[in-house]
């Protein structure tokens, strides 16, 4: 066996009233977290207010302090 650079990966545990920010992808943009589960999660865009249910797919990137939301 040989040592070898390994990028790892984990879920993020979305939490109900968090406020996030995908920043690439289908999905890019601001949204608020209306419930989550291990299967899905249920986001809310805070410009529109439409709601959608995905399959958990978000991996935390890192968090800073910022405006939210953004209109691009």
């Amino acid at each position: 066996m040989s040592q070898q650079k390994v990028v790892f990966f984990r879920q993020y545990p979305f939490q109900a009233g968090e406020r996030i920010r995908i920043e690439d992808g289908p999905r890019k943009g601001d949204w608020e977290v209306v419930s989550a589960d291990e299967k899905s999660a249920t986001l809310r865009c805070p410009i529109s207010g439409r709601q959608f249910t995905w399959k958990r797919f978000c991996y935390l990137a890192g968090e800073r302090i910022t405006d939210w939301p953004q209109e691009d």
